[in-house]
C-alpha cells in the first residue's frame, strides 16, 4: 500500500468517527404489563383515571422519557425511578395533551438532601428539589428519596416532583413568579393574585393547613399548592373551595 493511499485512508477513518451518527437512546414505543404494575401501585392519580385516560397518561409518560434524560448520580436509575419522575412530570400538565417541556433537558437524581452547591456528603443540606440555574440550567435535580416518599405516603399533601414541575411549568414564561402566564388565562389573574396573597397572610398568621413554605413568595405558594391540589384533591376543595376552583380552571382539569 502506498503512503498517499495510507493517506487517504486515514482520512475516510478520520472523516468516519467524527461524522459517524451518534447512538441514541432506543425509543420507547409502549408501557410494558411491569410498568403499568409499577404505575397502578405507586401513582395515586394514574389509579383514578378511566382505563381511556390510563392509556393516555401511559402515551405521556413515554413521550417525556423519550425526550428528556434521567441519571443516577452515583445511584443506579430504576424503571420505578423514571415513572415517578415522568408521572410527576405529567400530572400537572395532564390536561394539556401536547405540553413540552421546553425549559428541561435532564433530571439528576441525587442520593439524598442536597445544599445550594450540590453536594450530598456535607452535614448542613436541606434541599430536596431544585430546577437548575447558571451551569445547571435545563436541569432538575431532584433527592431520590423525597420523590419516592411523595408517592408512597397516601395522605400526604407533598410531593417534590410535582413541586419542582410546577416551577417549571411557572418558567415557562421566563419569569418563576406564581404567576404561570402559559396556563393562566388573562382574566384570572387579578382573581389569583388577590387569593394567593390572602392565603400568604393566612399562612404567616397560622391560619392555614398549607405548608408554612408557600408563605415564602408567590412562586413557592404556587408549586406547594399544586402539591396539595394534586396529592389530596378531596380534603383541599374541602378546605380551599376558592382556590380549587381557580386551579381546576387554571390547569384545565375536565370535570367528570
Amino acid at each position: 500500500m502506498t503512503i498517499p493511499t495510507i493517506t487517504i485512508l486515514l482520512f475516510a477513518i478520520t472523516l468516519y468517527l467524527i461524522f459517524k451518527p451518534k447512538k441514541s437512546n432506543p425509543i420507547i414505543k409502549s408501557c410494558s404489563p411491569g410498568w403499568q404494575k409499577i404505575l397502578f401501585s405507586k401513582v395515586r392519580f394514574y389509579q383514578t383515571l378511566s382505563a381511556t385516560d390510563q392509556k393516555e397518561f401511559e402515551r405521556q409518560i413515554l413521550g417525556f422519557l423519550n425526550n428528556h434524560k434521567i441519571t443516577g448520580i452515583e445511584i443506579e436509575v430504576t424503571d420505578e425511578d423514571k415513572l415517578l419522575v415522568a408521572s410527576s412530570a405529567i400530572i400537572p400538565v395532564f390536561h394539556f395533551l401536547d405540553w413540552v417541556y421546553i425549559n428541561l433537558d435532564e433530571v439528576l437524581l441525587y442520593s439524598s438532601s442536597f445544599n445550594e452547591s450540590f453536594e450530598t456528603s456535607v452535614e448542613k443540606r436541606n434541599i430536596l428539589g431544585q430546577v437548575g440555574w447558571g451551569v445547571m440550567n435545563r436541569k432538575m435535580i431532584l433527592s431520590k428519596p423525597a420523590l419516592h416518599q411523595g408517592f408512597e405516603n397516601e395522605h400526604s399533601k407533598s410531593s417534590v416532583g410535582i413541586h419542582e414541575f410546577v416551577h417549571l411549568i411557572d418558567k415557562t414564561d421566563g419569569t418563576v413568579d406564581g404567576l404561570p402566564e402559559v396556563i393562566l388565562q388573562k382574566q384570572y389573574v387579578i382573581p389569583w393574585l388577590k387569593m394567593m396573597h390572602q392565603e400568604i397572610e393566612k399562612i404567616k398568621k397560622g391560619h392555614s393547613d398549607i405548608n408554612p413554605y408557600g408563605a415564602l413568595n408567590e412562586a413557592e405558594f404556587f408549586s406547594v399548592v399544586s402539591e396539595y391540589f394534586f396529592n389530596q384533591p378531596k380534603l383541599f376543595e374541602k378546605k380551599h373551595p376558592e382556590l380549587f376552583s381557580m386551579m381546576d380552571t387554571m390547569f384545565n382539569v375536565q370535570k367528570k
